[in-house]
């Protein structure tokens, strides 16, 4: 039996090729386009990292912080917003309100450890550093200053020594719900002198 379809000269031949194959490339490349896209939508988003913090405006220094981390020594420390600093003589969050003496004897300071240092700038200012290393982050000098000063100074989780708990002891255990979770790329809620409280 002789096959029955007309002969095609070589130009026909070779011009219902490229047809076949521009079709056929066509349909691929929407194919490729339909399961990229649906690979795209099936695809997970990543979350950004996020992180422990607490938030100054709302932290009512109850000292639930030195003792409820899970850390032996806290990774809450004091942080001193120099902006909105003082620089008072009797300062506050350095001093117990009544001291016998405005000088750096332990009977006069208010932090149990001695974590603020007073240095003498010009009559009648001093600056007050925080040496973290010997900060429990009890919230003290913080209660002083938020009382009776400025608010310059506040506490905060720092990274470098929080664990990222996935249920923070600490903000378990907080009474006015300071804690919260923000993005690992801002990680501090900080004070400054547009918004000291």
């Amino acid at each position: 039996m002789a096959d029955e379809r007309p002969e095609l000269k070589p130009d026909e031949r070779q011009a219902l090729t490229r047809r076949r194959l521009l079709k056929a490339g066509v349909r691929g490349a929407c194919l490729l386009g339909l399961g990229g896209a649906v690979a795209a939508l099936a695809r997970p988003t990543r979350a950004e990292h996020m992180v422990w913090q607490l938030d100054p405006h709302k932290c009512i220094q109850c000292g639930k912080c030195a003792t409820n981390c899970v850390l032996a020594l806290s990774a809450v420390k004091c942080v001193h917003a120099f902006a909105i600093c003082g620089y008072c003589e009797l300062c506050t969050g350095h001093f117990e309100p009544e001291p016998n003496a405005l000088n750096t004897g332990a009977e006069n300071q208010l932090c149990p450890t001695g974590a603020i240092k007073r240095t003498f700038v010009e009559d009648p200012y001093y600056q007050y550093t925080i040496d973290e290393l010997l900060c429990i982050g009890c919230g003290k000098c913080v209660k002083g200053c938020g009382t009776f000063g400025n608010g310059s100074l506040f506490l905060q989780v720092r990274h470098d020594r929080c664990l990222n708990c996935n249920d923070c002891s600490i903000g378990r255990h907080c009474p006015s719900q300071a804690y919260r979770r923000v993005p690992a790329s801002r990680p501090y809620l900080l004070k400054d002198k547009d918004h000291p409280a």
